[in-house]
């Protein structure tokens, strides 16, 4: 016999009704659900008055009066054109830059996040490696002759410049990986040791003397060029001043007069040691980042006449220097004093050719050009390597210079666009007057051909520079 079924629960019954609802209430919520609101009248919607009507309707926010702001609102981000003269645009920031105010916890768009590499930063990285071992290669093809002479070792400028290079890769990893927007808080103080610096080069007994020019602080074969930091320096300052003070680019008393100031300052004390070159690549870097920046056209050009006739004084009341400069015109005419370089670097390219003589196999460093392995080592390029060889060589460059404006266009602030500005016109105006001086196109400035000539001070200061253009790289929209 079964045991008999106990009936289910009222409270089964209503816990069973519960999760299962009927499909006519279902059907019933869903039409419920489907239903739109009634529409409200015209009429209605004008007999309940102006706040019924802002309800129902999406109005347009209030706008504050010309001139005031509410209290706790932030500034309108910046954008449309960044201008240098009446109405001629330099950059297009159809964007916010990323110091504009933007709501917290989202980022621009099209900005990228810190870390990711762009094409220019590859690109840059590359080429620079690039030039550093062609440098390498050059320097102990070069100075191979006189290190034996002088030193007893073909290796010896060569190891110097691959002990530099390594210490310029340290420095430009560190100033890769340090954000450049830090720089702003300390650029016045890097400024000031620079000036202290420039000033201690021209006391007697504490400037290092070299082939008649006092340029070197230190000790032996252990010294510094400050001249070479103020180029960093100084462009880092301006790139500071102009981007604060960007929206009072038209007032001169503001933007225009602290740069000329402090770039009379240093081009002062380097013209003292003497040093034009280092003076005219600075002078370039200032005119190049006044004009990005937005600076009136007429002031622009002011300031290039102003230098040029500052140059030509200079020039006249040092008839030497007249000589040298105006050497490269007809340097036959003193083929053995002023024109003396110029004849020999022509030579050297010359002999070149098409393809070149070889690798090691140049005579112009047997003696016959002097500093073959800093200021006229290009010409030692053409020799060995041929006019290809030096194409490629400026080929690096125009690459270079190209992948630096891109950075520059597309940098994420106005500090961050100066900052790429003034480093890549500091490569590519120093590399145009070495090459130039090389064949002969430009007067003997004196000047390193950036990553490729032997020198500690210019390819650390240049390896920090571009540890800073990477790191704009890294964060560009």
């Amino acid at each position: 016999m079964s045991a008999p079924t106990r009936p289910p629960s009222k409270a089964g019954q209503r816990s069973s009704s519960a999760r299962r609802p009927a499909a006519g209430a279902k059907a019933a919520g869903a039409t419920r659900r489907a239903k739109p609101a009634p529409a409200k009248s015209a009429s209605r919607t004008k007999a309940a008055g102006p706040s019924t009507a802002r309800s129902t309707s999406k109005a347009t926010p209030k706008q504050p009066a010309a001139g005031r702001r509410r209290r706790g609102a932030a500034d309108a981000p910046r954008t449309g054109r960044v201008t240098n003269f009446v109405g001629g645009p330099v950059l297009d920031l159809s964007e916010p830059f990323a110091d504009d105010p933007a709501p917290k916890g989202r980022r621009l768009r099209g900005a990228k996040p810190p870390g990711r590499r762009s094409r220019s930063f590859v690109t840059i990285l590359s080429l620079v490696l690039v030039l550093n071992f062609v440098g390498l290669a050059m320097v102990l093809s070069a100075s191979a002759v006189t290190s034996l002479e002088d030193y007893g070792s073909p290796w010896y400028q060569f190891s110097r410049q691959f002990v530099w290079f390594v210490a310029g890769l340290v420095a430009m990893v560190l100033t890769m990986r340090r954000d450049y927007r830090r720089w702003q808080n300390r650029c016045g103080y890097a400024l000031l040791a620079v000036y202290i610096m420039l000033f201690l080069v021209l006391v007697p007994h504490v400037g290092v003397a070299s082939n008649g020019a006092t340029r070197w602080l230190g000790v032996g074969q252990f010294s510094v060029q400050p001249a070479e930091f103020a180029k960093l320096a100084l462009l880092v300052f301006w790139a500071d001043l102009l981007s604060r003070r960007a929206r009072w680019i038209n007032d001169l008393r503001l933007t225009l007069f602290p740069v000329l100031l402090t770039f009379g300052l240093a081009a002062g004390m380097i013209m003292m040691q003497p040093n034009l070159g280092t003076t005219t690549i600075i002078f370039f870097i200032m005119v190049a980042m006044l004009f990005v920046a937005g600076s009136p056209l007429p002031a622009v050009v002011g300031v290039v006449g102003a230098g040029a006739v500052g140059a030509g004084a200079f020039a006249l009341l040092f008839p030497w220097r007249f000589r040298r400069i105006s050497a490269f015109l007809d340097p036959w005419k003193d083929a053995q004093g002023v024109g003396y370089q110029t004849i020999e670097a022509q030579a050297a390219a010359a002999n070149g050719s098409l393809t070149g003589t070889g690798l090691g196999q140049g005579r112009a460093k047997w003696g016959f050009l002097p500093e073959a392995h800093t200021d006229f080592i290009f010409a030692v390029i053409a020799e060995e390597t041929g006019f290809i060889g030096a194409v490629l060589v400026i080929a690096l460059f125009v690459a270079l210079a190209v992948a630096g404006i891109r950075v520059a266009m597309r940098a994420p602030d106005r500090f961050g666009m100066l900052l790429a500005t003034g480093i890549t016109t500091w490569f590519l105006s120093q590399a145009f007057f070495n090459v130039g001086q090389a064949i002969g196109a430009w007067p003997v400035m004196g000047v390193p051909l950036p990553f490729v000539s032997s020198g500690g001070s210019s390819l650390i200061v240049s390896m920090m520079a571009v540890g800073m253009l990477l790191n704009v790289a890294r964060q560009t929209r």
